[in-house]
């Protein structure tokens, strides 16, 4: 599909089809996902989220428009990979080729850790360097974020951060198909995951105490308390880049699954939870003015 996308051959058609393609895509599954957590939230699915409480309305708007904000820049790199693609300044390409299998699998674990690593260094410096952290202080606006927060950014984070789309395939011969599957599913899908606001207990691999993968507890703690010059947590997909530059959390748990061991997600606390009334959302008043909805 990709390959069919580049023979087009023009930068802005291209670049508004992959913008176009991914808002429907974002807004399905990340939509859906906040259906069934935020807008038809139970007793069920509270017990299992980071926060105790909801964003509003107003809030999950905010997040909406920076999300669209970041996906006309996420989506400049992958343009600008399968055009320099298509004029041959590239060293990417479609199917097998001659270069056969097993470069398939090599590539499939280099973009994996290297572009794990960019993106928790990268991540680090918007919370160390000052004028990096002008910029990505906006992210953090949402404490208690919701799947529509993935790429909720400013142009300069999502364009540094899907640089990797762009650099691979001027080093290496990359296949184009697999590399944008990866972003699409290892970072964008996970990165649902991680803004989900809901935690895993039942799956070892995705409990807030695994040893190797950071999971939604984890990311809602970097929402949560990492600020200017705390960079707790700044990891994607693998803790141990964290564990290496000492930016795990070491404070005291507040996991959901130590807050069930506890006894403190009961039935009789979520009677006190405010649910907010989402269906502003569908409104078109709302989005031209937030303040139609109080």
């Amino acid at each position: 599909m990709l390959c069919e996308l580049s023979v087009w051959g023009n930068f802005w058609v291209t670049w508004t089809a992959i913008t176009v393609l991914a808002f429907f895509s974002l807004m399905f599954f990340s939509g859906t996902i906040f259906y069934f957590y935020y807008v038809n939230a139970t007793y069920e699915t509270w017990r299992t989220k980071s926060n105790e409480k909801y964003p509003d309305a107003v809030k999950v708007r905010e997040e909406i428009l920076m999300m669209l904000k970041g996906l006309v820049a996420a989506s400049f790199c992958p343009a600008l990979s399968l055009y320099l693609s298509n004029i041959g300044y590239s060293k990417a390409y479609c199917g097998v080729s001659d270069y056969g299998w097993s470069w398939l699998v090599i590539q499939f674990f280099i973009f994996l850790f290297a572009s794990d690593f960019f993106e928790f260094y990268y991540h680090r410096l918007g919370h160390s360097i000052t004028s990096l952290w002008e910029v990505h202080k906006h992210h953090h606006t949402f404490y208690n974020p919701t799947p529509f927060s993935v790429i909720a950014d400013e142009y300069l984070d999502q364009i540094v951060r899907a640089s990797p789309l762009v650099i691979f395939p001027l080093l290496v011969p990359t296949n184009m198909d697999l590399l944008f599957f990866q972003y699409a599913v290892f970072f964008y899908a996970y990165g649902v995951y991680l803004h989900w606001g809901h935690e895993f207990v039942d799956i070892p691999l995705l409990h807030p105490h695994n040893y190797h993968v950071n999971t939604a507890f984890q990311h809602y703690l970097h929402h949560a308390v990492s600020s200017k010059n705390k960079p707790y947590h700044t990891g994607f997909f693998f803790k141990f880049w964290d564990r290496l530059f000492g930016s795990l959390y070491d404070g005291p748990c507040v996991c959901v699954a130590c807050q069930i061991e506890k006894g403190e997600r009961s039935q009789e606390k979520f009677k006190r939870v405010v649910i907010p009334d989402y269906s502003p959302l569908l409104s078109v008043n709302f989005w031209l003015d937030p303040k139609k909805a109080k």
